[in-house]
């Protein structure tokens, strides 16, 4: 097989339509935009979700609730996850490192899902009560990360 001879299938290439190129081509003088209006015109846009005069539907719908922009994301880990990783000592940095979460984000919490059977020590800005308590009768150490702001 030679890579230099492969070519794409029949009819998957198609040459651009070339419009505004003479009165003889079928796409000449007006260039398929018609005579007058507001599209015919050089420089027009159309804004984003426009219905044609027409209430659009994002104004037409029920608004509820709100957005907080000063929420925190927080990446959260399990006991579970924990008992399944290598090592005896886990914080925010260790626990990205091992694929365990995808990025620290506003900090780690550690939830209390799955059991825990060893000895470990975790370092996380935010603990479940159940997590603790899990963490605590396994013998390991379940140590705050303060931030700078309160």
């Amino acid at each position: 097989m030679n890579l230099s001879g492969l070519k794409p299938p029949k009819g998957q290439k198609k040459v651009a339509r070339r419009i505004g190129r003479g009165m003889g081509t079928g796409r000449g003088k007006t260039s398929g935009r018609g005579q007058k209006g507001q599209k015919s015109v050089s420089g027009f846009r159309q804004m984003r979700g426009f219905e044609g005069g027409q209430m659009p539907l994002h104004r037409r719908l029920p608004k509820r609730g709100f957005t907080n922009i000063f929420r925190k994301e927080y990446a959260i880990v399990n006991v579970g996850t924990l008992e399944k990783l290598v090592g005896d000592t886990f914080d925010p940095q260790s626990l990205v490192a091992a694929g365990a979460v995808k990025k620290a984000g506003a900090g780690l919490k550690v939830l209390g899902a799955g059991e825990l059977s060893r000895k470990i020590t975790v370092r996380a800005h935010q603990f479940s009560e159940s997590a603790v308590a899990k963490i605590k009768a396994a013998g390991g150490v379940a140590e705050v990360i303060e931030t700078g702001k309160k």
